[in-house]
């Protein structure tokens, strides 16, 4: 089955779901069909699974693949987002585990972040550079709306929800040192993780809405009354998360709006810098579901008028 045909309708967006540690499967999804993609940056990391949940259209993508082959630094995120989009996903649910940096957020929270910290060196960031210049807006990553439907599904659920926070991404797969953990906590992050950015950028490149769930499951190294984080101590933890997490889910995806009122799908309106004759015809190609509307005719006419 091609990738094409497991289109949702048009007009009507799918919800996208990238499964972190933990949660390779999605549960309660009906009709569904794994679908191989490709993409110009390679293959994502597994085959996508599609289906509809709670009547909705579903894409599910387990980010490390099934059975955890895929080390944090070395996800084809590029990859990833776009095999999304290709699949006609217009927004993104972002379900990681990640490490408490604050006293009141207890493994087993569930962190709905507002805002990333970079610490990652030499990870893709965008789908663009190659012929072709973008520059969006990214001082809010995420998208407040879909990140307000996880909240309120989360409450409903009775989950120990935090509504907004720091996520600090580290490239791992090593945990922090003590020293780094201490000092990560003066800077004012809320939970440490190794994989949401460079996806949060791709996708507003992507103009997907993108939120994420962060389960904590650690405190990791810096509270001097906690265990040290441990592999064993995480997964068990990650085991109750996941199954509160799949709650989540269902409850949201009835909230999410039909129409999306947000910035999000417009990201790329007044970002692309290269004048359009000079993008060669194979990066117009390429990129076309990503700039295509932009780069027609029509569309370079709407954006002058503006």
């Amino acid at each position: 089955m091609t990738d094409r045909d497991n289109r949702p309708p048009e007009g009507q967006g799918a919800i996208g779901v990238i499964g972190g540690s933990g949660l390779y499967e999605m549960e309660g999804l009906e009709e569904v069909a794994s679908v191989s993609v490709d993409t110009p940056f390679g293959s994502p990391s597994d085959a996508l699974i599609t289906g509809t949940l709670e009547g909705v259209p579903m894409v599910f993508l387990p980010r490390h693949g099934r059975g955890h082959r895929i080390a944090p630094s070395h996800l084809n995120a590029r990859a990833n987002m776009f095999a999304m989009k290709k699949l006609g996903v217009s927004r993104i649910v972002s379900v990681s585990a990640v490490g408490s940096m604050r006293e009141e957020i207890r493994p087993g929270d569930i962190v709905v972040v507002d805002q990333f910290f970079d610490r990652t060196k030499g990870r893709p960031g965008s789908f663009f550079g190659d012929g072709i210049v973008t520059h969006v807006l990214f001082a809010d990553p995420v998208c407040p709306v879909l990140s307000e439907c996880l909240v309120e599904a989360g409450v409903e659920a009775g989950a120990r929800i935090h509504k907004g926070g720091t996520y600090l991404v580290i490239d791992g797969p090593q945990f922090s040192t003590r020293a780094e953990s201490r000092v990560y906590r003066q800077w004012g992050v809320d939970v440490i993780g190794m994989t949401n950015l460079p996806e949060a950028r791709l996708a507003r490149e992507a103009e997907i809405c993108y939120a994420t769930m962060a389960l904590a499951t650690d405190y990791d190294c810096w509270h001097e009354t906690e265990e040290d984080v441990s592999v064993d101590a995480v997964l068990a933890v990650l085991r109750d998360n996941v199954a509160r997490a799949q709650e989540i889910l269902h409850a949201a995806v009835k909230r999410v709006p039909r129409n999306r009122d947000c910035p999000c799908p417009r990201a790329l309106e007044n970002a692309i810098i290269t004048d359009s004759d000079r993008i060669p015809t194979s990066v117009k190609k390429d990129l076309d579901i990503l700039v295509g509307k932009y780069l027609s005719p029509q569309g370079q006419r709407s954006k002058g008028e503006g």
